[in-house]
């Protein structure tokens, strides 16, 4: 299966963003296609599931930068693009315990999250037996993210979700998509 049909199942899109796309489509052909069509979700979707983690989680934090956050929320992307820095074990459990404490109710959370999700275990860190995350868990978080950050200014949120998504596509060029 082509990682454009794969992430398109894995993110659920609907029927009809799935019948856009042909197993033989390069990503960024694909989440423009959608975008074209005026499937903006389903791009977000794709386009998340499509980058690679850390690419991902680096776009959540490159938009961040630019929006006027909450303190809560600046700490939670500050987490996470330790983790882009350094993607070692330590920053990953602190993003994710951060987005965990924080119920997944606020945007830093979610930016954290899609950190916190990329990989290790989402056990207690006490817990031996680890629970690793499902492979599209840090492209669900992103999404939130994006989604979170383009609300912030309601009456623009369409248009702040693409310009989003615009940001992102050139990461795709040659990528052949997350594994």
């Amino acid at each position: 299966m082509s990682a454009v049909i794969h992430a398109s199942v894995q993110m659920e899109l609907s029927p009809a963003a799935s019948a856009r796309l042909r197993a033989d489509m390069a990503p960024q052909a694909a989440v423009q296609a959608l975008l074209e069509a005026g499937e903006s979700t389903e791009a977000l979707k794709l386009l998340a599931r499509l980058l690679p983690k850390r690419y991902a989680v680096a776009w959540a934090c490159q938009c961040a930068r630019d929006q006027s956050l909450s303190q809560e929320d600046r700490m939670g992307a500050s987490l996470a693009e330790q983790w882009v820095r350094e993607p070692s074990e330590s920053n990953r459990r602190a993003a994710f315990e951060f987005a965990h404490a924080g119920g997944y109710k606020a945007l830093g959370a979610w930016i954290a999250a899609a950190a916190g999700w990329s990989g290790g275990s989402l056990a207690p860190a006490s817990q031996e037996t680890a629970v690793p995350p499902a492979d599209h868990l840090t492209a669900r978080a992103t999404v939130a993210a994006i989604n979170l950050m383009a609300a912030l200014e309601p009456a623009q949120f369409e248009a702040r979700r693409v310009a989003f998504i615009q940001r992102a596509l050139a990461l795709l060029q040659g990528q052949g998509g997350e594994a």
